[in-house]
């Protein structure tokens, strides 16, 4: 017989499912006054928009338990390694010569706009997951970027490894679920004070605002994120142009791992609620390792980039909380994403993307597994995608770009299948350990798992034990398959 907790739990998580999301509201929120913080994962994904997307997250970013940007370059190796326990150094020097490269090369914004932003950084001393070894490396990290005065380090509580309040959570010094603490300290106020200044007392009593379940799969689907997040909006803002903070959770911290404990116990919402700050929750799902925001790559290989899918739909929450006629504040783009996106024309190495035209935009960006594809701004509602390997299955999406060159959320998704190679005799077809492709140069790895070198396929973890087979469709090329 089902106990009754059991039973209240079940109602619970049915009563949720039930409940509609809706779209995440346009609040016309002030564009110069956006920032944003984070525990652990969270923390070091907090670190990514702030450096990727820096001309968005203004004001700053607060960093609980993270690392510097780029820490992992794409290895799960260097993540649970140098990035945590600190067994190796980070090389810090090498991380600010990428940041600089992908800056020059508009991969990530201009790194002159971190000069006038501000970064929080907290490391408890009992903390044993993200030791403060590697915090110590994100303060020298931003020190070529951020100036020494508008950077605040508070590295002397004995608080493990969780976000910390003053009256919520387990003892100061565990490490254990739902990884929040009670450490008789404000780490919410104290993040959003230092970055954005002297604030209004924290309302300790009801709330006037509202918590909102919003549609996340307006602005991504799949890729490690659940089908809705949270926003909190304050009454005032109705009225006011407000600021915007987005909250990430760390690993182990979603909805479904714990519930809204995160979304309402961890201090922000009473600071905002008297200081006129949305808060976005964004919510990783199940699908997602560890529940964790992707600081390593386990879903795409531009993960730090601004066209990592991840920090795309973030980006696009932000944008589309800062558009809309209930106040001023500008910035992002009103415009949606297009609809109606498909593939047809579909060939052994190419395939056109259409997609319905959007009234106002300058032009639209084509994205493939979440990497863009075109190199400037496409004209018209389609474009021809090529280079691709035969009988591939591919998915595409497409943004709106208005008149600043800047993107609405991206669209839903369409698939489409490359024809069989025709001429060119037969393919040739290799059986091997997915280490021994990668000796062999057919395949490449990254974070612990194989890529079919060419077609970027994921054939799994790399090792020795795991066997597949690899189509070589032209030369340098292979697709999973068989001839």
């Amino acid at each position: 017989m089902m106990k009754m907790s059991t039973v209240a739990a079940f109602a619970a998580l049915v009563s949720h499912a039930a409940t509609a999301a809706v779209p995440l509201p346009a609040l016309g929120a002030n564009a110069a006054e956006v920032s944003v913080s984070g525990l652990s994962a969270g923390g070091f994904m907090a670190v990514q928009l702030h450096v990727a997307y820096s001309a968005t997250f203004k004001r700053g970013a607060g960093v609980v338990a993270g690392g510097p940007y780029y820490c992992a370059e794409g290895s799960i190796v260097n993540a649970t390694g140098r990035c945590m326990t600190h067994a190796t150094s980070i090389p810090v020097s090498s991380l600010v010569s990428t940041t600089n490269s992908w800056a020059a090369s508009g991969l990530i914004d201009p790194v002159s706009n971190l000069s006038t932003s501000k970064v929080y950084l907290f490391s408890g001393t009992s903390d044993n997951t993200v030791k403060q070894a590697v915090m110590n490396d994100l303060k020298t990290y931003y020190q070529s970027f951020v100036p020494a005065a508008n950077t605040y380090y508070k590295n002397n509580l004995g608080s493990g490894h969780a976000m910390i309040t003053d009256d919520y959570g387990g003892s100061c010094g565990t490490t254990a679920t739902p990884y929040i603490n009670n450490c008789g300290f404000d780490l919410a106020g104290d993040i959003l004070q230092y970055l954005y200044g002297p604030l209004n007392a924290r309302n300790n009593g009801t709330l006037s605002g509202t918590f909102t379940e919003f549609n996340q799969t307006d602005f991504i689907s799949g890729h490690g994120m659940a089908a809705t997040g949270w926003v909190y909006v304050p009454q005032s803002c109705s009225s006011t142009s407000c600021r915007v903070h987005v909250v990430l959770h760390g690993c182990k911290q979603n909805y479904t791992d714990i519930g809204d404990k995160y979304v309402r116990n961890t201090g922000y919402n009473r600071w905002a609620d008297t200081n006129n700050i949305v808060l976005i929750y964004p919510q990783t799902s199940r699908a997602a390792t560890n529940s964790c925001f992707d600081w390593w790559g386990y879903d795409n290989a531009n993960y730090a980039k601004k066209s990592g899918p991840q920090m795309v739909a973030i980006k696009g929450m932000v944008d589309r909380v800062v558009t809309g006629t209930s106040g001023g504040g500008g910035g992002g783009t009103a415009l949606p994403a297009p609809t109606g996106v498909g593939t047809s024309g579909a060939t052994a190495s190419s395939m056109v993307i259409g997609w319905n035209g959007v009234s106002g935009a300058a032009g639209y960006n084509v994205y493939r597994s979440g990497g863009k594809v075109n190199a400037s701004p496409v004209a018209g509602t389609n474009y021809t995608d090529t280079g691709l390997a035969a009988s591939t299955t591919y998915n595409w999406s497409v943004t709106t770009v208005d008149a600043g060159n800047v993107e609405s959320a991206m669209s839903g998704s369409a698939s489409g299948t490359t024809l069989a190679g025709s001429g060119g005799g037969t393919p040739t077809c290799y059986t091997a350990s997915n280490y021994a492709h990668t000796t062999a140069g057919r395949a490449t790895q990254s974070g612990g798992y194989t890529y079919a070198k060419g077609s970027n396929q994921n054939m799994g973890l790399w090792n020795t034990f795991i066997t597949t087979t690899l189509k070589q469709t032209s030369p340098n090329y292979y697709v999973i398959g068989t001839c």
